[in-house]
C-alpha cells in the first residue's frame, strides 16, 4: 500500500505542477501588469478558500494541489473513499466520469448476481471499453483495488504471452453486500472543492466606508484585458453618456457584471460599524442574509438590507449578486424590521446586539 500511495503521489505531483505552477505565474503577472495600489492599501488582501477536508485556508493557485495531496492521504484511512473522491475531483469531464461509474458499477452488479461465476470476476485491461472508458478515469483503478482486485498476469487462450488482469477472489455473502454498499458510495460521490472563505471582518464608523480597492483575483479578465479596460474605461463612458439608450445601458450593465468573479460586500450596521464579507458574483441573495445572520448575535430577527440605489433586497429572492449590481463591490445598509422592534420596545426589551465577540475583537479601522 505505501508504494501504491507513493507512486500516485509522484503521479499527482508531475501533473500538478504545471497547472499550479501556471496559476501562480498568471497571478504575479496580474500583478505586475494592472496598475495597482500598495497591498496595504487594497480593501482585501486577495481571494481565499477553505480545504473542506483539512480547514486549511488557501489561495486560488493553492486549490488543487492541495486537495488532492489531502485525497491522497485518506487512501491510509480509507481507500473506498479516497478512491471515490479521485474519481469525483480528479477528472474534469463529468459526462466520463458518469460513463466509468456505471461500467464499474455493472461489474458489482454481475458480480453479485453470479457470485460462483469467475469470467466476471476477471477484467482484462487491455479490454477496448475497459482502456477506453474506465481505466482513462483517474481514480477508477484505484477503486476496482480498494474492492479487492488485484493485478494478476494469466495466459490468453491463442496467445503466447500473458495479459495482465484485474481479478477479484471470490466472494462471501457479507463480503457481496459491502460490495453494493461500496457501489453506492461511488454513485453519490461528488467533487471535492474548495469553499470559499468569507474572510468575515467588521470596522468602525468611516467616511471611507464606499471607497474599495480590489486585488486583481477579483476579476474575470487576463492581466492584458484588465489593463486595456482600465486604460479605456473613462472614455468610453465620456463618449457614450448622451449617445446610450436605455436598453443599451443595460446589456453593457450586463456585460461589465460578467467581468468579475467575485465581489466584496459592505454591510453598515444601526451603530455605524461595518461587516465585510467576500462573495462570488453569481451567490443569490439568500447567501447573503444567511452571512449576516450567521455574523450576528441576534441574527435570527428580522432584517433589511438596502442596496446602494435604495431597493431593498429580499432574502426569499433566489437572484444573483450580479444581477443586483453588487458587483464588484458595494455598500448595504441593514435596518432591523421596525414592526418587530417596536414590538419589542413596547413590551420593555432591549435593542438586539449586534455583531458577535469574535468579530468585535478583531475590529480594525479602515484606512
Amino acid at each position: 500500500m505505501k508504494k501504491f500511495l507513493d507512486d500516485i503521489k509522484r503521479d499527482i505531483k508531475f501533473k500538478s505542477a504545471g497547472p499550479g505552477k501556471k496559476l501562480a505565474d498568471e497571478t504575479r503577472q496580474m500583478g505586475s501588469n494592472v496598475p495597482v495600489k500598495d497591498p496595504a492599501c487594497l480593501s482585501v488582501s486577495g481571494v481565499y478558500f477553505t480545504c473542506p477536508l483539512t480547514g486549511a485556508t488557501l489561495t486560488k493557485s493553492e486549490r488543487e494541489v492541495h486537495i488532492k495531496e489531502a485525497i491522497l492521504m485518506r487512501f491510509e484511512e480509507d481507500a473506498v473513499e479516497a478512491s471515490v473522491m479521485m474519481i469525483h475531483t480528479f477528472n474534469k469531464d463529468r459526462e466520463k466520469v458518469k460513463v466509468a461509474v456505471d461500467i464499474i458499477s455493472k461489474y458489482v452488479e454481475n458480480i453479485c448476481k453470479n457470485p460462483t461465476e469467475e469470467k466476471y470476476r476477471k477484467i482484462k485491461l487491455s479490454n477496448k471499453v475497459f482502456q477506453e472508458k474506465v481505466r482513462s478515469v483517474e481514480g477508477s483503478r484505484e477503486f476496482l483495488q480498494a474492492l479487492g482486485f488485484t493485478s494478476v498476469m494469466l495466459s490468453v487462450e491463442g496467445q503466447e504471452e500473458e495479459e495482465e488482469f484485474l481479478v477479484l477472489p471470490e466472494q462471501s455473502p457479507d463480503a457481496l453486500e459491502l460490495m453494493k454498499e461500496r457501489r453506492d458510495r461511488l454513485q453519490r460521490g461528488e467533487p471535492v472543492r474548495a469553499q470559499l472563505d468569507r474572510q468575515p471582518q467588521a470596522f468602525r464608523p468611516s467616511a471611507n466606508a464606499q471607497r474599495f480597492e480590489l486585488p486583481p483575483e477579483f476579476y474575470n479578465l487576463t492581466a492584458e484585458e484588465l489593463k486595456k479596460e482600465q486604460q479605456q474605461r473613462s472614455d468610453l463612458v465620456e463618449k457614450n453618456a448622451m449617445l446610450r439608450t436605455k436598453a443599451m445601458r443595460e446589456k453593457e450593465e450586463q456585460r461589465e457584471r460578467r467581468k468579475y468573479n467575485y465581489t466584496l460586500l459592505r454591510i453598515r450596521l444601526p451603530d455605524g460599524n461595518l461587516l465585510q464579507g467576500t462573495f462570488y458574483a453569481w451567490d443569490r441573495l439568500p447567501v447573503l442574509f444567511g452571512f449576516v445572520r450567521e455574523s450576528m448575535v441576534d441574527g435570527w430577527q428580522p432584517f433589511e438590507l438596502i442596496a446602494p440605489a435604495g431597493q431593498k433586497l429580499q432574502e426569499s429572492e433566489e437572484i444573483a449578486l450580479a444581477e443586483c449590481n453588487l458587483v464588484p463591490a458595494a455598500l448595504l445598509t441593514f435596518a432591523w424590521d421596525a414592526g418587530v422592534q417596536a414590538d419589542i420596545a413596547a413590551a420593555g426589551g432591549k435593542p438586539p446586539t449586534l455583531l458577535k465577540p469574535e468579530l468585535l475583537e478583531s475590529i480594525r479601522t479602515l484606512s
